[in-house]
């Protein structure tokens, strides 16, 4: 019997009933939720076989025609939305002579700055008018999720052209004050380097950009920010910290001193965030550090201090916050475990000091 439509739709059910964020899906395996983190089989005696993961793969539009087949690709990004249900974001791909399907489930209702329990200071980030920040950490720690809920405070509160170049589109926005031209790769542009560069002849007033990965999209996007946009991109860097050492190493070594002068006068934020498991089974939390640009992160960027400094300026910048002092509110609130806030601060004597002093 082939997997159709609807079946497809009860099974995404399935895992949003029970808050999972990404499905997994391969041949010859049962499929799994990622729910809280750890991947956990579906009760069921079905296998996926390689005609279910084919019927899929039609249905969500990775495989374009009625003729083509598993074999004809080794791996496919894109988006699929069940209307009144959810949007997926998908990963088709082949391992081992076999193939897989990931989805990562995608609310239709964008989540608020206040309904993800973010820092208030990503309200003061969402004002500025030009210059870049930059949303930063490891894949699935909700890069995507935070810059969708920014994008949707500056759409309610300003009358802006918002330009986003994303692959693919997860989130989909709809005007209310703001303009929006969302971009997907391989759909409306081919590339971000030239959506990039197309993005500055359309009027923008802030542009989006789903991954600076490379020296030319840098380049350009901090060219952007020094004509008078803001530009916002995310960058897969831990800290703040490794973030601007990633994007001055993207560039040869004679020109590092020129990009750490730009970066210096360009960069306004840099928001990193990891995911934490939430105390007695309430799912996951958001940690940021956050770093908000100032005379001495600019010292430290140009070289003239040591970039190490940039942790102690950020523990005294207001609007700011680190990793270590995020993590010891949300262990405070009751909103995490003293073991998860044990196994994420970056030193546990540190921790443990402060909990007897205070």
């Amino acid at each position: 019997m082939p997997f159709k439509k609807e079946h497809l739709a009860s099974l995404i059910k399935v895992a949003m009933d029970n808050k999972a964020s990404d499905i997994h899906i391969r041949a010859e395996e049962t499929p799994a939720l990622r729910i809280k983190g750890e991947l956990y089989p579906v009760k069921s005696n079905r296998q996926f076989s390689l005609s279910d993961i084919e019927d899929i793969a039609h249905i969500i539009g990775a495989i374009k025609k009625n003729d083509d087949d598993l074999t004809t690709i080794h791996e496919v990004d894109g988006a699929y939305e069940i209307e009144g249900l959810c949007r997926l974001r998908y990963n088709v791909f082949r391992f081992a002579d076999r193939y897989g399907i990931i989805f990562r489930i995608i609310n239709t209702q964008i989540p608020t700055i206040a309904e993800l329990n973010l820092s208030s200071s990503l309200y003061d980030i969402c004002d500025y008018k030009r210059g870049l920040i930059l949303v930063t950490g490891a894949t699935g720690s909700g890069k995507t999720t935070t810059l969708a809920s920014m994008i949707n405070h500056i759409n309610e509160n300003k009358q802006t052209h918002i330009v986003t170049i994303e692959d693919p589109i997860e989130y989909l926005h709809f005007q209310k004050k703001s303009r929006i031209s969302q971009r997907e790769i391989g759909k409306d542009t081919d590339d971000f380097k030239s959506a990039l560069r197309s993005a500055l002849r359309q009027d923008p007033d802030i542009i989006l950009i789903g991954e600076l990965r490379d020296q030319e999209t840098i380049s350009t996007a901090l060219k952007a920010a020094e004509t008078g946009h803001l530009v916002i991109g995310t960058v897969h860097t831990t800290n703040v910290i490794s973030t601007i050492n990633r994007i001055i190493s993207m560039f040869p070594s004679e020109e590092q001193n020129e990009v750490r002068k730009r970066v210096s006068e360009s960069l306004k934020a840099v928001i990193c965030q990891r995911m934490l498991k939430a105390r007695n089974e309430k799912g996951i939390v958001v940690a940021q550090e956050i770093c908000q640009s100032n005379p001495g992160i600019r010292e430290c960027i140009l070289g003239d201090e040591p970039l190490a400094r940039i942790n102690s300026i950020i523990a005294q910048t207001s609007g700011s916050q680190s990793f270590d002092g995020h993590i010891m509110s949300l262990y405070q609130n009751n909103i995490i475990s003293k073991q998860v806030a044990l196994e994420s601060v970056s030193s546990q004597s540190d921790f443990m000091q402060k909990l007897i002093v205070e």
